[in-house]
């Protein structure tokens, strides 16, 4: 959606690394906020992301207005179904289904052979690969690993919106769910006390919006956790909500 930072250039390099030609998409989608959402205030910074996009080798920048994805008249949606109705989708209503529709009118307007996405949007990644998957769209779906701070920090654009307190505490988010993924390590697979261990890990001014263990395809909870399984987050920092996950992978040798 813009306001591009060193996680979105790491999904132009490998777009890069794997093809001929590389486009990339500019479009702060209102579908997919809601009415008391950040809309208005994201980040937008488009002359500074299209020269950034130019330097890294992108060789076209998608970038429709409102008019044009969403002309008056416009009325269907992409609904994802039950993989888009927990955790993020119960919390934003109607987000998924705005990023469902916004992917697949842009995929039917470039059709490409690839596309990129960060794993930090995890239920996102979920179900685009399920919409792809439903609708027969023909594309692979390429996740990339999280781009993080030195201090684990997930890369957003919305950090922009933290001040110094929160900007201290949010690496704290990654902590509980590295704690997570420690009590799987070491055996245990209760979800409840996995969870709470981990719990201990936030502090203020933070606070929990979800902490749990999912199937990374269907997002239902997994209980009892084993790998190959999702550690998901999310925190409040003051009138910002910050997201982040980590893969919980069968260790070597397990299946």
């Amino acid at each position: 959606m813009g306001a591009l930072h060193a996680g979105h250039l790491a999904l132009v390099e490998r777009a890069r690394a794997g093809n001929a030609t590389v486009v990339t998409s500019v479009f702060v989608n209102p579908m997919q906020f809601g009415p008391n959402e950040d809309f208005e205030r994201y980040p937008r910074a488009f002359d500074n992301d299209v020269a950034t996009l130019r330097a890294a080798g992108v060789d076209l920048v998608y970038a429709p207005d409102v008019a044009t994805m969403y002309p008056p008249g416009f009325s269907t949606s992409v609904e994802p179904g039950d993989v888009g109705s927990r955790y993020e989708g119960a919390l934003r209503p109607g987000h998924f289904r705005g990023v469902a529709t916004v992917c697949v009118k842009l995929f039917s307007t470039v059709d490409p052979e690839r596309a990129y996405f960060g794993a930090k949007d995890a239920q996102q990644v979920a179900v685009l690969q399920r919409v792809i998957a439903d609708l027969n769209l023909g594309l692979e779906l390429v996740v990339a690993p999280t781009v993080r701070e030195a201090d684990g920090l997930a890369l957003s654009s919305r950090n922009i919106y933290l001040d110094d307190s929160q900007r201290a505490a949010a690496p704290a988010l990654h902590h509980a769910l590295d704690a997570i993924v420690a009590s799987v390590r070491a055996g245990e697979t209760d979800r409840a006390r996995i969870v709470a261990r981990a719990r201990g890990e936030l502090r203020e001014p933070l606070r929990e919006a979800y902490l749990d263990v999912v199937d990374p395809r269907t997002f239902a909870a997994a209980d009892p956790v084993r790998p190959p399984a999702l550690a998901i987050g999310s925190v409040w920092a003051g009138a910002t909500r910050l997201i982040d996950n980590e893969p919980i992978l069968p260790a070597d040798g397990e299946r």
